[in-house]
């Protein structure tokens, strides 16, 4: 099933092929709103000791690699 969403409403809320949405069920119907985006520090504040994983040794550098 698609759902056709008019091209003012694409233009306003800067959608394009592949935009992530949400839909939900609400007591009026349908809501289908853009997935929010999350910014580099809503992503850090998620991780935890539990979710953190060992630093891990890649070996030595290779050509031009700074580390």
């Amino acid at each position: 099933m698609a759902v056709k969403i008019p091209a003012d409403i694409v233009r306003l809320l800067n959608l394009h092929q592949g935009s992530k949405l949400i839909i939900e069920i609400s007591r009026e119907g349908i809501v289908i709103k853009p997935e929010r985006s999350r910014n580099l520090d809503e992503l850090l504040d998620r991780i935890t000791p539990e979710n953190l994983h060992s630093e891990v040794d890649w070996g030595k550098r290779e050509g031009n690699e700074p580390w």
